[in-house]
């Protein structure tokens, strides 16, 4: 059993960015810049990482990370919460390739532009994917919902997936061609997601 600190979050559609970035700005939250990631899923041989409720991902923006999460046995139904590992690595190829040289393969690419503000400890991310843009609120369960509030986000819209299992409901009902959820891939693509928040809200 890995015994790992918590992540704890919850993600919100933002039909604009402005409003939500304006009204941060208004609570004092602390701008930390906006950058492009680019992140790598590796699965093993067997391909079982996923159906364990496992992500090894590493993850190259400003600086390169490894990531290591894994989902809770009783999972929560008000927040998105999993065990996270993650550590900073010097040379984002050289740690893909041990990642490599160890059995691990590149199982899929996400891009995204994130913006990040902080607020009274919490970590407020506004995520440009290929698909959408949404607000990601971390922190303590408290203060995810208190900020959530005051932002004047619909608690019952709150979602608890993650971009990867988005894409899958995306991909499925699209009929989607690719795995990778690159710009590339999406461009010249019109795309409505209003169509499928119903189904992606926690309620």
């Amino acid at each position: 059993m890995v015994h790992a600190p918590l992540e704890i979050e919850v993600k919100f559609h933002l039909p604009e960015i402005d409003p939500t970035r304006d009204r941060l700005i208004a609570m004092n939250a602390e701008p930390s810049g906006r950058v492009f990631e680019t992140n790598i899923r590796f699965e093993n041989t067997l391909k079982s990482l996923k159906r364990e409720g496992i992500l090894l991902r590493l993850r190259h923006d400003d600086r390169s990370r490894l990531t290591f999460k894994s989902s809770l046995s009783t999972p929560d139904t008000q927040f998105k919460v999993h065990k996270e590992l993650e550590v900073e690595v010097g040379d984002f190829q050289a740690c893909h390739d041990i990642l490599e040289a160890l059995g691990y393969l590149p199982e899929q690419v996400y891009e995204k532009w994130r913006e990040t503000f902080v607020l009274d400890h919490t970590s407020l991310l506004i995520d440009t994917m290929p698909y959408g843009t949404f607000l990601e609120i971390e922190g303590e369960k408290s203060k995810i919902r208190e900020i959530a509030d005051r932002l004047s986000l619909n608690w019952k819209k709150r979602i608890l997936l993650n971009y990867l299992e988005i894409f899958e409901v995306i991909q499925r009902e699209e009929d989607l061609g690719f795995a990778d959820i690159t710009f590339n891939n999406f461009k010249g693509r019109t795309l409505d997601i209003n169509k499928y928040l119903s189904s992606l809200y926690a309620g």
